[in-house]
């Protein structure tokens, strides 16, 4: 998994803003944003997250690389402002409240015993047929979830039954995530 620095991540939640205020129409200081460091292009899955007072407000990402970091983390920006589907787009006046949090994920492995899934290190992608769901590592602990209830959740947003882990026929998988905020680096 890639593992970015302080001053990485920080120039990642820069782009992450100014593609959003960009995209709103307020401008955005792209200047001293250079993504010439190696890191950058390499291809992993992302998210990028928005909360506002602390709830949820936006949340779409890659779930595996198929740019470098920073097209992805731009296009993400604009998708989880704009284009999720349980939000209504992000509003200028909603702007300055948004807290943003970047997640860059590692590849992809199978679960072959649900033991191995650690809460809090682990995220969750559980498919089965046309149905498939994710929640990102950082989920069960801001919900308060044991392993079984992570994975039930994980199911619900499949858009099975809780209990479809259990199921032979239902694959699962896990990942891991290098999580970090404007709100947890003092950005905000």
């Amino acid at each position: 998994m890639v593992e970015l620095g302080r001053e990485q991540q920080i120039k990642l939640l820069r782009l992450a803003r100014n593609t959003i205020s960009e995209s709103l129409g307020a401008g955005g200081v792209m200047d001293g944003l250079s993504f010439d460091d190696p890191v950058y292009s390499e291809k992993c899955g992302a998210f990028v997250t928005l909360h506002i007072r602390g709830r949820l407000r936006g949340c779409i990402g890659y779930i595996v690389g198929v740019k470098g970091i920073p097209e992805t983390i731009r296009e993400m920006a604009k998708a989880s402002a704009f284009k999720d589907p349980r939000f209504s787009p992000l509003r200028r006046d909603e702007f300055d409240g948004i807290d943003i949090e970047i997640s860059v994920l590692s590849p992809i492995e199978p679960v072959a015993d649900v033991s191995d899934i650690v809460v809090g290190r682990d995220g969750l992608i559980i498919s089965r047929g046309f149905h498939s769901g994710l929640l990102l590592p950082q989920v069960p602990v801001e919900q308060g979830w044991d392993r079984d209830t992570y994975l039930e959740h994980t199911c619900y947003k499949a858009g099975l039954p809780g209990n479809a882990w259990k199921m032979k026929d239902v694959k699962i998988q896990k990942f891991s995530a290098q999580v970090f905020g404007e709100k947890e680096l003092g950005l905000i």
